[in-house]
């Protein structure tokens, strides 16, 4: 139990990580771009060599990619212009929630009582995160929630269906070629390849830590129940509100602590009902 305890906190540092490094970089859309275009070069020699994965994944993978697109143009807009510290954990609360929500209609999950009310906590932590900020900023999270929420319902229906833990690789490089085909037809295309060698360097340990985050929390749940790693997993909320308060300065640090404790107590308490 220890061993998972230390993986689920190391992918939430991990996650918070990556985009806080997108979030800091002077064009965060391109910035996530090249992380999941270098995240998929990664993955191709990685699935060879492991042996692949069934067909069927496939399919599940590219309707992960496409939600992908709106997510990462989404969640570009909203590093760009406005703080880690609101658009973080909007993003990841609201995803992980629609995903609740969505497993129990498309997924045949149960929902109990103590779920609806774990529901309300949580909305009622984002509604005080949103409290005065700029609506255009919210939307944008809003939008990020929603593709978490879509693309976490298709995972996990291939993942029960599959069983197989190379389908993250597969995910990955489907996400690499969406992306890129999105980037191109928005024009970016030139603007990618101008960006510095010091700067895909960084991309390049973006995608590194893409790709351990979520292998860390599957070899968690290997140790300790899936419920328990991803309450842990969400705590990288407190992380988000921590770092853009005390490193980048951002405003309102006592309130979106409050909000986002809010948040991760709910979706604690999602799982433990669940």
């Amino acid at each position: 139990m220890l061993l998972a305890t230390l993986y689920a906190l190391l992918a939430a540092v991990l996650h918070a990580g990556w985009n806080l490094l997108a979030k800091r970089s002077v064009e965060p859309f391109l910035a996530l771009w090249g992380q999941f275009l270098l995240a998929g070069v990664i993955s191709v020699p990685i699935l060879v060599a492991t042996g692949g994965t069934p067909a069927g994944a496939w399919k599940w993978a590219l309707l992960s990619a496409a939600i992908h697109v709106p997510y990462t143009v989404a969640l570009g807009w909203a590093y760009r212009h406005g703080d880690f510290s609101l658009a973080y954990p909007i993003a990841r609360g609201g995803g992980a929630l629609l995903a609740a929500i969505g497993g129990l209609i498309l997924l045949d999950d149960e929902l109990s009582w103590l779920s609806l009310v774990a529901i309300v906590v949580v909305v009622g932590g984002m509604s005080l995160l949103a409290r005065g900020a700029d609506s255009r900023q919210v939307l944008a999270a809003l939008i990020v929630a929603g593709a978490i929420g879509g693309y976490t319902l298709s995972d996990s229906h291939a993942a029960r269906e599959y069983q197989t833990f190379k389908y993250v690789f597969v995910t990955q490089i489907a996400s690499a070629v969406t992306i890129s085909t999105a980037g191109i037809a928005l024009g970016r295309g030139r603007a990618l390849l101008a960006i510095p060698a010091a700067t895909w360097w960084r991309m390049a340990g973006a995608s590194v830590m893409t790709i351990g985050a979520y292998g860390l929390v599957l070899l968690a749940v290997r140790r300790a129940p899936v419920g328990y790693v991803a309450a842990l997993r969400e705590s990288s909320v407190l992380i988000a509100v921590f770092v853009g308060s005390r490193y980048l300065g951002e405003a309102g640090e006592t309130t979106r602590a409050a909000a986002a404790t809010m948040i991760l107590a709910g979706l604690v308490l999602l799982v433990v009902a669940r």
